[in-house]
């Protein structure tokens, strides 16, 4: 238990977090920061491009096996099933609208790269191993949901101001060719096929200056959800309710439960089971958000965002890791 608290102390503590923090903190003392449009949605397809290319070079390095066949396969499927479940939690009982209700299902079927870390480290405390796999299944797990989301909020939303919906065949370009999905998706790809090679050549870019670019978006993601939370100059602003809280306590519990079941019923244990399991109790605080702002511009990201950092990774954290590791085993 020591040790747990331990890593939550250094995850909660880490400058990615605490830029968050100082964002929040910001918004709510209406302090004169702001962060131009166009730069944060730069920062956004950044952070796409960087994790869908590192978990290319990962699933590259570590070879496609069986195993991480079925890893992905579970994860991916995953991916695709919480975000069904959370958007008819988030639309029959806490009233969201549809781009609010698809926006965070999308947050809940995606991953936390942080509590992924957070989990890894709780494994290598314990000297538990896992599959080095594991990493090309966080970035796999990221778009599927984005998709789920894109699909949900085309099937449910008028065309324009008339009664029309999207076609088949308009929905499936907006879920295939939406521009966060053709990152994410083009950057695993271009990873996947130059490997280390690629990795070298980018790693610069790609590997030394994410953490800082994360700490920028985040910064920009906390001025966002104060704003949304305390209102601009003149407007009310939108509080997180009771429900709110408790969607972002008992989603993940949802979503542990699932991942539990499949892993079981495909026969995945020890460290990657645990693994799997936090992954799908884990929500997105950094790659849904910058693919909701540029596909969702109407749902009020921020504040959704805020639900995901604020009350599921720490809960994540200090609470789940120790329980997944006993669901699993280990």
């Amino acid at each position: 238990m020591i040790e747990m608290l331990a890593i939550a102390k250094l995850n909660l503590l880490s400058p990615i977090i605490l830029f968050f923090v100082l964002g929040f903190v910001a918004g709510l003392s209406r302090a004169r920061l702001e962060i131009p449009e166009n730069i944060g949605k730069f920062l956004a397809l950044y952070l796409m491009m960087a994790i869908g290319f590192k978990g290319g070079v990962a699933l590259s390095s570590s070879g496609i096996s069986a195993d991480a066949v079925k890893l992905l396969a579970i994860g991916m499927s995953l991916s695709l099933v919480i975000p069904l479940v959370g958007y008819a939690i988030a639309r029959r009982l806490l009233g969201m609208s549809v781009a609010d209700a698809a926006a965070l299902s999308a947050h809940y079927g995606s991953v936390s790269v942080v509590t992924f870390v957070a989990a890894t480290s709780f494994l290598e405390v314990k000297g538990v191993e896992y599959g080095s796999y594991m990493v090309a299944v966080v970035a796999a797990m990221e778009t599927p949901a984005i998709m789920t989301a894109l699909f949900l909020i085309g099937k449910n939303t008028p065309k324009k101001e008339g009664k029309t919906k999207l076609s088949m065949k308009e929905l499936m370009h907006e879920v295939f060719l939406n521009g966060s999905v053709v990152m994410l998706l083009g950057a695993f790809i271009i990873g996947l096929v130059t490997g280390d090679h690629g990795q070298s050549e980018l790693n610069v870019f790609i590997t030394s200056l994410f953490k800082g670019v994360l700490c920028f978006f985040l910064l920009d993601t906390g001025l966002k959800a104060a704003t949304s939370i305390v209102g601009k100059e003149g407007e009310a602003g939108r509080k997180p309710s009771i429900g709110h809280v408790a969607f972002g306590i008992g989603m993940p519990l949802l979503g542990a439960f699932l991942a539990h079941i499949a892993c079981r019923l495909f026969g995945v244990t020890g460290g990657d089971a645990m693994v799997m399991t936090t992954l799908a109790a884990s929500a997105s605080y950094i790659a849904v958000p910058a693919a909701m702002k540029i596909a969702i511009p109407e749902a009020d990201t921020p504040r959704l965002t805020t639900i995901a950092l604020a009350v599921t990774f720490p809960f994540n954290v200090i609470v789940g890791i120790p329980l997944y590791a006993w669901l699993a085993g280990v």
